[in-house]
This record gives C-alpha cells, sequence and structure tokens, in this order.
C-alpha cells in the first residue's frame, strides 16, 4: 500500500483481533493469563509486548503501534499516555548524569521545562540554539551531547529546522535526534527520511484528532525503543485501552483531515496577513516565511496552525479571542474544531519569566489551530473578529 488513507486503515492489518470483528475491541483488562510457566516467561521479558500486563503493553497499544510505524517509516513504535510523557521518558532512558543535550530554543514549553527544570536535578544540562541557524546546533555540539531534540514547525511561531542538515551534525557528533512531529503529522511530514533516529508525538493534538484523548507517540528502530521501553515500564506512564481505541480511531481519518487542516491554515495565513490589525503571520506555507523554501523540502503541507502577531498587543489580542464565534479559546491543537489561544499566558504556567522570553512569544501573539470547518466560515469569522477591533 502506497496511500496514506489506504495505509490508515490497514496499517494495522496483521494485528490479532477478534475473529470478524472490523472495528477492534477494546481490550479492558489490565493483565493476561498464560497457559504454562515457559509462556508466562516469555510474555514477561518480550518487550513491547500485548499479552502480559497492560503497563507492559496491550493489543490496543500493538495496533496503533502498527500504524503510526507504517506511517513514520519507522521500524517500530509505541505508546504513552500524554506527549510529554513520551518525551521525558524517552528523555531520560537516553542519557545519564554528565551528559549534554542540544535544543532549539523554540519548543512547546513542556519540552525547554524538562530540559532546564528537571534534567539539571540528575546531572544532565541543555544548550538550546537558534533553530532556523545550522551552525548554531554545530557549535553547541560537546563530546558529552548524546541527544539533538527539534521541532519543526515550533510551537508557537512556526520556525522550521532544517532536519536533514541538523541530524547529519548529530550522527556525525555521535548523538541521537529525536523530532517532535507534532504539528507536521507524518501526512505532511516524516523526520526519519531526513535522518532524524527516533520522532515523537503528543498524539493529543491531530492524531487523535477530536479533542477527547491524552496520548503519546514514539517511533524508531527496535534497539533504541528497546531502551526506552525499560525505563517505560518503571515510570509507568501508560496509556490506557479506551484512549488507545479512540487513537486508533482518529488514526484512520488522519489523512483526510490534515488535507482540510492544510487548506484551512493556509487559507487563514492569506486573509490576516493582508488586514491592518494585523502586524505579522508566522506559517511556514506563505511565500515570505524565512524558512519557506526548507518548509517546502521536507513537508508536502504547512497544517493547520497560524500564529499571528496583533498590532494592538495584549489587549487586542484578548479582543481578538473574544470575539471569534467558530472558535474555541482553549490549550491544544490539531482538533476538528478551531482553537486559539494566548501563548504568552499559557506557557507562564509551564516557564519562568526568563525562559518565557527566549520562546519568543510578543504579548500581542496569538495562535489559531484550524479545524475542518468550512474554509469560508472560518476566513469570515476570523476577518469580523479583526475589523471590530479599536482602529
Amino acid at each position: 500500500m502506497t496511500g496514506w488513507s489506504s495505509r490508515a486503515v490497514h496499517a494495522d492489518a496483521e494485528v490479532p483481533r477478534a475473529a470478524g470483528a472490523v472495528s477492534p475491541p477494546i481490550v479492558q483488562s489490565s493483565t493476561f493469563a498464560a497457559d504454562s510457566a515457559q509462556e508466562f516467561t516469555e510474555r514477561a521479558l518480550e518487550r513491547r509486548g500485548s499479552g502480559f500486563y497492560t503497563r507492559y503493553g496491550n493489543p490496543n497499544h500493538a495496533q496503533v503501534a502498527s500504524v503510526l510505524a507504517d506511517l513514520e517509516g519507522a521500524e517500530t513504535a509505541m505508546v504513552f499516555a500524554s506527549g510529554m510523557a513520551t518525551i521525558t521518558t524517552a528523555v531520560l532512558a537516553l542519557v545519564r548524569s554528565g551528559d549534554h543535550v542540544v535544543a532549539q530554543q523554540r519548543h512547546y514549553g513542556g519540552v525547554p521545562s524538562l530540559l532546564l527544570n528537571l534534567l539539571p536535578k540528575f546531572g544532565v544540562h541543555c544548550t538550546q540554539v537558534d533553530q532556523t541557524d545550522t551552525e548554531a546546533f554545530a557549535a553547541a555540539m560537546r563530546p558529552e551531547t548524546r541527544l539533538v531534540l527539534v521541532e519543526s514547525p515550533s510551537n508557537p511561531l512556526l520556525d522550521i529546522t532544517d532536519l536533514r542538515a541538523v541530524s547529519a551534525l548529530a550522527r556525525d557528533a555521535g548523538a541521537l535526534t529525536i523530532a517532535d512531529n507534532t504539528f507536521a503529522t507524518p501526512v505532511n511530514s516524516r523526520p526519519l527520511a531526513f535522518g532524524a533516529d527516533l520522532v515523537w508525538h503528543s498524539a493529543t493534538k491531530y492524531l487523535g484528532g477530536h479533542s477527547d484523548l491524552s496520548a503519546g507517540v514514539l517511533a524508531g528502530p527496535a534497539d533504541v525503543l528497546d531502551r526506552v521501553w525499560d525505563t517505560a515500564i518503571i515510570t509507568g506512564a501508560v496509556l490506557g485501552p479506551v484512549d488507545a481505541w479512540l487513537l486508533l480511531r482518529g488514526l484512520r481519518t488522519l489523512p483526510l483531515r490534515v488535507r482540510q487542516h492544510n487548506s484551512n491554515g493556509l487559507a487563514l495565513a492569506h486573509a490576516m496577513r493582508a488586514h491592518p490589525a494585523v502586524a505579522a503571520v508566522h506559517y511556514p506555507g506563505l511565500p515570505d516565511h524565512p524558512a519557506h523554501g526548507v518548509a517546502a523540502a521536507q513537508m508536502d503541507g504547512y497544517g493547520g496552525v497560524v500564529s499571528v502577531e496583533l498590532a494592538g498587543g495584549y489587549d487586542a489580542a484578548d479582543r481578538f479571542i473574544d470575539g471569534l464565534r467558530l472558535a474555541r479559546r482553549a490549550a491544544s491543537l490539531g482538533s476538528v474544531e478551531t482553537l486559539v489561544v494566548h501563548p504568552a499566558t499559557m506557557w507562564q504556567a509551564i516557564l519562568r519569566p526568563d525562559q518565557l522570553g527566549d520562546a519568543a512569544m510578543s504579548p500581542g501573539l496569538v495562535r489559531v489551530s484550524a479545524g475542518i470547518e468550512d474554509t469560508d466560515d472560518l476566513v469570515d469569522d476570523v476577518i469580523r473578529s479583526l475589523d471590530a477591533l479599536p482602529g
């Protein structure tokens, strides 16, 4: 199979399910019986299994992992209770005291909080760099660098990282590259194809797509995921069977939804950039985006997230969000409904003021996550709210 929709629907066909069940059942069991001592031992020792104990794996986990591995072009995948559980477990599994991590300055706020506030307690330190400057990654590498963390497009300003160039630098330095593909999804970009070693998602967002679950996914080589799994069964950030089932259901329609997200995101970016109340629009699909060429080379679509800076600052941002009728003021993104958030307010709960400044979020910045509503309706709603702002 080569088509995205066919793969999303059928990539888990070889994963066992109840006979005749078109929709895989929810396996709501915390533990699984074995017929012999030998079988029990084999199941207990199997990494990423599905028939021993749900913290070690579940049939619903196996189905999701099969589809995600296929879509990302990975050898295997595993699931977690959230995106932050995913990246926290992966990083803890792959570093030890004295190691060093290189990461870009602009990431979802939880990631720099992990790197700057948690890891130093365990003797692991991080250098943050401008993700648009490949040479900055090279200059930050040390002999003890073990991981390079990237996110492209970044949250919330949609900066673009040259995945191929940065992954090559990391490999030459003996470090692993972990790419956050939450904003792009595998439909729009596949970091492993550009040299990244691991790819992760907050599956709460586009992969689930309906604002009804919390989940995370990590995909990559089996030998590396074996190391992560050994830590995962200790941290215990296990995805429940119901959420795994919901995630699988969301994946079935991912290619269809992403096409509409892409269309709506591009339309909103063009419409907002022409409005006098707007100081700047951040969207990699715009030809004048500073890294549009890099984005075009490593993306098949530019996603549904658009960040807009309003000329009137904080008050204008607040009024703009209040004036929207179709969008909801809510955290998260990537769902069927349009969600809008004021990043400078939300990130205050995650980062210290000095770290918040590093994320380059102006008081007037608004992140719009376009849903799958009709394009004309979304554009009309946004323009009407912008028109109502004080001139």
